[in-house]
């Protein structure tokens, strides 16, 4: 106020008013995604304890894999002899040679490709998760499983009928089927409608996954003989891993989860909606091209190796996100590890529960799968029905 005066000065009014006026415009803009934004990317790191709690539970699940079996062996003498193939280190073990090369020429490969598949399908599936924001997506959504299958179903019915010929092509011709029917269905989306809504994906993903299909039970029609070898790919297993398998997988399995994981904040900004994603400063079209990519590449390798192995890429990041919450920050890189010791579980159930045959990895996935969508149903169903 001015000396001697009791008024305040004009200026000083009309600088509080602006002032004002600014608090309540930013107050007003804040409101909506970028307060939404927000608060969800203050909790999305990942605690330092949970991260650990995840690592022991998957080396636990790849040891007991590895431990556990026909012929049963001591977990601490198994951790021997594998520390004992460390280069430079020498670790006595009470396991008898025969043993030792059960471990490491048998169970080893066999847990550490269960591991790696495991860790791929369900951190692709929380991406595709994140991609579609639908916590009920999986890996398999856009035609992948559908055109490995037709891709493994073109290849053992050029041989004959009969898989044994056709071993070495199962592989590459997995691999390509599920990428051309990703890459097909993507581009396909992309025509209808550029991408401006998640539907025309997944619409195109449904039939190209029909298409697929129709074309493969053409084939196995036309060749009844492939019937068994086929459905035996297709229920998934990991009885022939070698630590070539492991050695083929490795890159792709580096390359997906370094990609998925630096997106992981993209995929929370996402889960705002295209336009507001873009009001971020985010480029919804790219972030989506390079996830969906990066999760078909890793899917596509594992089920090269691994045959189809449903419900992993859906029950365990949906699983890890009920505990941790939506942050993809958390989500994924707990879905990797948690994924990983879960399949190592379930193979060491497919191999043991009928000893010595073995079930198909994908018929134990199924049956942990499907209870677990019941409960989730019965959790989400509106009171009163």
């Amino acid at each position: 106020m001015p000396p001697g005066t009791g008024r305040p000065r004009d200026d000083a009014v009309t600088d509080t008013t602006t002032t004002d006026r600014a608090l309540v415009d930013d107050a007003s803009h804040r409101t909506g995604a970028s307060v939404w934004w927000e608060a969800r990317a203050r909790p999305t790191r990942l605690p330092r304890t949970w991260l650990l709690g995840a690592g022991a539970v998957a080396t636990g699940a790849v040891l007991a894999a590895m431990a556990l079996g026909p012929v049963a062996m001591p977990p601490d003498q198994v951790a021997r002899v594998l520390l004992d193939r460390v280069p430079g280190l020498e670790v006595a073990s009470s396991l008898t040679p025969l043993q030792a090369s059960i471990v490491t020429e048998v169970r080893a490969p066999r847990a550490v490709l269960a591991f790696l598949v495991g860790a791929l399908l369900a951190v692709s599936g929380g991406a595709f998760q994140g991609v579609f924001r639908n916590p009920l997506a999986d890996p398999y959504l856009l035609g992948a499983a559908s055109g490995a299958g037709l891709g493994v179903t073109v290849v053992i019915v050029g041989a004959g009928g009969a898989l044994g010929p056709a071993t070495g092509a199962v592989p590459p011709a997995a691999f390509a089927g599920a990428v051309i029917a990703v890459a097909f269905a993507y581009a396909v989306g992309v025509s209808a409608d550029g991408l401006r809504s998640n539907g025309s994906l997944i619409l195109a993903g449904v039939a190209v996954a029909a298409l697929c299909t129709a074309l493969q039970t053409f084939l196995l029609q036309r060749d009844a003989e492939a019937i068994r070898d086929v459905y035996a790919w297709l229920l998934g297993r990991l009885n022939v891993a070698g630590w070539s398998d492991v050695r083929l997988l490795l890159p792709y399995a580096a390359i997906t989860l370094v990609v998925i994981l630096l997106n992981a904040s993209r995929l929370d900004v996402l889960a705002v909606g295209d336009r507001e994603a873009k009001a971020l400063g985010a480029r919804p079209g790219r972030i989506r091209l390079v996830v969906v990519g990066a999760a078909t590449f890793g899917v596509a390798a594992a089920v090269a190796v691994s045959g189809l192995i449903g419900f992993v890429g859906i029950i365990v990041p949906h699983a890890v996100r009920l505990r941790s919450g939506a942050g993809y920050g958390r989500v994924l890189p707990l879905s990797a590890l948690y994924g990983g010791a879960f399949l190592c579980l379930a193979d060491l159930v497919a191999r043991t529960v009928l000893a010595p045959a073995e079930v198909p990895i994908g018929v134990i996935t199924a049956v942990v799968g499907a209870p677990f969508f019941l409960l989730v149903m019965r959790a989400s169903r509106p009171v009163g029905l």
